[in-house]
């Protein structure tokens, strides 16, 4: 599970920042990258990545400003010109679907896979055999979601030195035993996959804020994250102008990360006013509240063990 930042300013592209945009790719747990927000040229920013358009079959819109949604419609009709045939599910507010069917429509652009459009409201938006998403509505101007990705709890790890104990050495029979509940040995003996298999391990969990003015009642929703991805669109000194704007200060996203006793807070959506050493005075303040804070730029990585 790994999260690359395509674009990680706000509201306009800058030299060093581009719109919004983030990657998760679950290769290795389902063979596919979920897009979280598509902001203008977020297909040329995939350009500088390994990512394979075809391989992104879920996108997970938070909001219907410009600078999180206008890359969507050249981003699909790519998708189509790069052999894309898998289903596509698009996830976002009420309007994203008028949005996106009006600019493939009025553009005369033909996708060679069907898309799907589901309408978030707050809740479970997702289910799959190994993945639960939830939406929770936050405060901007328009309807603005945040989404929290949970890995549902995974099978412990085969104890390998108990088979051994046994007289069952390594080899096929090892993924016999984790995969059945029991197991018949040649000479008779069962094995019981709950006596050789260690406990559960527990999943995952990514909380990625849409734009949002800071509220102590977003704090359950992000309770427990490995990693919350938040907006730090303003400095703590600009407070008044962030509530204005319904959006958040790193000290605020510092605080959600805080109470949220999350373990680690990755800031984003950095207004184009605050450069380089400025840059660092925004990872400051956030590490005052919150030490494991990182300021993301434009193809920042990170791995979730």
């Amino acid at each position: 599970m790994e999260l690359i930042f395509l674009g990680t300013g706000a509201g306009v592209p800058s030299k060093s920042r581009n719109v919004s945009s983030i990657a998760l790719s679950l290769l290795q747990e389902l063979n596919s990258i979920w897009l979280f927000d598509c902001g203008e040229a977020t297909q040329h920013q995939i350009l500088h990545t390994s990512i394979k358009p075809g391989k992104i079959d879920k996108i997970f819109i938070t909001h219907l400003h410009g600078d999180h949604i206008f890359g969507l419609p050249g981003f699909l009709s790519s998708r189509s010109f790069q052999g894309g045939e898998s289903k596509l599910t698009l996830f976002g507010p009420k309007g994203l679907q008028e949005f996106v069917e009006t600019s493939i429509s009025i553009s005369a652009s033909h996708l060679t896979y069907p898309i799907e459009f589901i309408e978030v409201c707050d809740g479970k938006v997702y289910e799959d055999e190994k993945f639960l998403i939830y939406a929770k509505k936050l405060d901007h101007g328009i309807p603005s979601y945040g989404y929290r990705v949970v890995e549902k709890d995974k099978q412990g790890s085969l104890l390998a030195e108990k088979l051994q104990a046994y007289g069952i050495e390594p080899g096929p029979i090892y993924q016999q035993i984790k995969e059945n509940e029991k197991v018949v040995l040649d000479d008779g003996r069962t094995i019981y996959r709950k006596d050789v298999v260690g406990p559960m391990k527990k999943g995952r969990i990514i909380t990625i804020f849409g734009d949002t003015r800071y509220k102590e009642e977003f704090i359950p929703f992000a309770m427990e994250s490995d990693v919350i991805i938040h907006e730090a669109t303003f400095a703590d000194d600009k407070a008044a102008l962030a509530a204005k704007y319904f959006h958040s200060t790193t000290v605020q996203a510092a605080s959600i990360a805080k109470k949220a006793n999350a373990k680690n807070l990755i800031l984003t959506h950095i207004s184009s006013r605050y450069q380089n050493e400025e840059e660092a005075m925004l990872l400051e303040e956030a590490k005052g509240i919150f030490p494991n804070t990182v300021i993301a730029h434009d193809f920042y990585r990170q791995t979730i063990e």
